[in-house]
C-alpha cells in the first residue's frame, strides 16, 4: 500500500477454476522478490524486477508445492469461533457494607422515582418509594451480618424469609438487585443453577476458542480446554446462521506463518562484546559531555 509499511498482497480470484484448483488455495510468498527503486516514494523503497514477475506468474500456473508455494484446501482456512462457558459461583452475605451498595443500583434508586405528571402524584408516589427502600434496606438489616452464604440456595431462602417478616413483596427487578448488591463472585462458592438444575453462565468468565474446520469440536474442546478448566462447557446455542452447527464459522489466512524459517539467535558472546562496545561508548560520550 502506497506510503504505509503495510505488506502487499495479491489476490487472484476466480468462480472458473480448473477442476485441480477446484477447493484448493494456493499461496505464494514473494516476499524476497524485490529490488530497489532508483527513486524511493515515500515508505515506497522495493519494486519487482520483469524476472521477478515471470517467476511469481510461473509459479502460480505451475501450481506446485515449493520454497515460495503452499498447496492448501479451503478448509485448512477455516475454523468454527464456539463460546466456551464457565458457571456462576457467587457467595452472598447481608452485611451493611454491602447492603449499602444497594442504593446505587438503578432499580433500587427508581423506586423512589416518579412518572407522574401532577406535583402532588409525583411527591407521593417517591414518598411511598423512599419508605420501601427504607423498609427493604431494615429488613435485610435483620440478617446475620457475619454471615456469609456460599450456596445461592441457602441464602435466598433466608433472604425470604426477612422479606416475609417485614410483610415486604419485592417485585422481580428490585429482587435481582438485592441479589446483585448482596453478592460477590467467590471460585470456592457452589454453582449456581437455574430452575431446570442446570449451571448458569459466569459472562465475565465467557470466553472462545477457534476449532479448525477439520477438527471435531467435542474433540478438540476435551483435549485443549477441559484439561485446564474442567468445569467448562461449550454454549450450543451459538450457531453459525448458514449451516445452523454449533460455532460461527470463519477463515483466517496467516500467510506469514505457513511460510516461516526459524533463524538461530546470534552466538551470547557475540552480543555481550556489543554490549560491552555499546557501554564503552557511551561512558565516553558522558565524559565528552560532562568535561
Amino acid at each position: 500500500f502506497y506510503n504505509t509499511g503495510i505488506s502487499t498482497y495479491v489476490w487472484v480470484l476466480t468462480n472458473h477454476k480448473p477442476k485441480a484448483r477446484k477447493g484448493k488455495v494456493q499461496l505464494i510468498n514473494a516476499v524476497d522478490f524485490f529490488v530497489k527503486m532508483k527513486k524511493s516514494l515515500g515508505n515506497k523503497r522495493n519494486e519487482l524486477s520483469k524476472e521477478h514477475i515471470e517467476t511469481i506468474t510461473k509459479t502460480l500456473g505451475e501450481f506446485k508445492a515449493g520454497e515460495h508455494s503452499k498447496i492448501f484446501d479451503n478448509e485448512d482456512f477455516g475454523y468454527r469461533r464456539i463460546t466456551v462457558e464457565r458457571p456462576l459461583r457467587l457467595n452472598f452475605q447481608a452485611s451493611p457494607e454491602r447492603i449499602e451498595r444497594l442504593r446505587d443500583i438503578t432499580a433500587f434508586q427508581n423506586l423512589a422515582k416518579s412518572k407522574k405528571k401532577d406535583k402532588k402524584q409525583i411527591a407521593a408516589e417517591e414518598k411511598a418509594g423512599r419508605e420501601q427502600q427504607e423498609a427493604i434496606a431494615a429488613a435485610l438489616a435483620t440478617m446475620n451480618p457475619a454471615k456469609l452464604y456460599k450456596d445461592r440456595d441457602a441464602f435466598f431462602a433466608d433472604l425470604e424469609a426477612a422479606f416475609d417478616r417485614a410483610d415486604l413483596k419485592l417485585a422481580a427487578p428490585i429482587r435481582k438487585a438485592v441479589l446483585t448488591a448482596l453478592s460477590e463472585r467467590d471460585e470456592t462458592a457452589e454453582i449456581c443453577l437455574d430452575a431446570e438444575g442446570t449451571p448458569e453462565a459466569d459472562s465475565e468468565l465467557r470466553d472462545f476458542e477457534n476449532v479448525p474446520l477439520k477438527e471435531d469440536i467435542r474433540e478438540y474442546f476435551d483435549r485443549e480446554v477441559r484439561p485446564h478448566v474442567p468445569d467448562a462447557w461449550v454454549n450450543e446455542s451459538v450457531k453459525d446462521e448458514k449451516d445452523g452447527q454449533v460455532g460461527r464459522i470463519g477463515y483466517s489466512i496467516p500467510l506469514t506463518l505457513h511460510f516461516y524459517k526459524y533463524v538461530a539467535p546470534r552466538p551470547l558472546g557475540e552480543i555481550e562484546s556489543e554490549i560491552a562496545d555499546l557501554e564503552k561508548d557511551i561512558v565516553r560520550m558522558l565524559r565528552e559531555v560532562v568535561g
